[in-house]
């Protein structure tokens, strides 16, 4: 193998910018691993994490954890939130150890390792990392049962629905929600109008991500995302880019950080063996 075709193997992402749209204090994680492939990463956060307006209704739910039978996680957001909760309501998370009846359900590997971090068991993480997914896991678990589920303010409604219809009594309260941070639209635009700092590509990890992109860009979309490449982390994702008028250039097969990299790394392999 000669010296660039290693180059290319080790590092195939070697001269490709790639924009990083996660909120900064989680962007770590992509970022690095994006780099290690060789990219050049510009970190733009589209969303920031903020605190609900009002804490009472988890607060009231985790003073009385006792009377639940599962709990639902679908983000780490969620689970640093609740956690943090707990901590000043209860002194700390002790409750949710101690209580044996409960059981606990993560959206995706990322969520179900912040709770194990936390000293906790998860009972169930769904085969796909989608709201669809959690549903089709639970809904034979479920009938008679009380159900918590700790999440973002703005969230789809499908797990409390179809939990709901298979005869649970489901509880959704708002831990955290997400806006788009005002800073960053001086810096995406001059991103997207600077040849040097024009990304290849732009990660979307979530439909809050497309969200807030479409806000900052503002309307109409610049002509300056002619030729950006669009890459999607899973289904609920891509499907809020066409919702919103974008195309789904790159979709993650398995709807995790490291295989948003890995349909990243896949397409622009391919594309220079064109």
């Amino acid at each position: 193998m000669s010296k660039d075709a290693n180059l290319a193997a080790i590092r195939p992402l070697s001269g490709i910018r790639v924009l990083v749209g996660r909120a900064r204090h989680q962007a770590g994680s992509l970022s690095s691993e994006l780099r290690a492939l060789g990219a050049q990463v510009i970190e733009i956060p589209f969303i920031e994490i903020r605190k609900p307006r009002s804490f009472k209704p988890l607060d009231s739910a985790l003073k009385d954890l006792a009377t639940y039978d599962w709990l639902i996680l679908t983000s780490v957001n969620g689970v640093e939130a609740m956690w943090d909760r707990l901590g000043k309501i209860l002194g700390n998370s002790r409750a949710l150890a101690s209580e044996g009846r409960l059981r606990i359900a993560a959206i995706g590997p990322a969520t179900k390792k912040a709770i194990e971090q936390r000293g906790l068991v998860v009972d169930v993480v769904p085969k796909e990392y989608v709201a669809e997914s959690v549903v089709r896991s639970l809904k034979s678990k479920v009938k008679g049962k009380r159900v918590l589920l700790v999440r973002a303010k703005v969230a789809r409604d499908v797990i409390p629905r179809e939990l709901r219809k298979a005869g649970a009594r489901v509880d959704v309260v708002e831990a955290y929600e997400t806006i788009a941070p005002q800073s960053s639209r001086t810096r995406l635009r001059a991103a997207l109008d600077n040849p040097r700092q024009r990304p290849h590509v732009v990660t979307f990890t979530s439909s809050s991500t497309v969200r807030n992109f479409a806000e900052l860009l503002g309307k109409p979309k610049p002509k300056s995302l002619d030729g950006i490449l669009t890459s999607s982390i899973g289904p609920v994702t891509s499907a809020t880019l066409r919702e919103l008028g974008f195309p789904v250039h790159i979709a993650a097969k398995e709807f995790t950080i490291p295989g948003l990299v890995a349909a990243i790394v896949e397409s622009f392999t391919a594309r220079k063996r064109r």
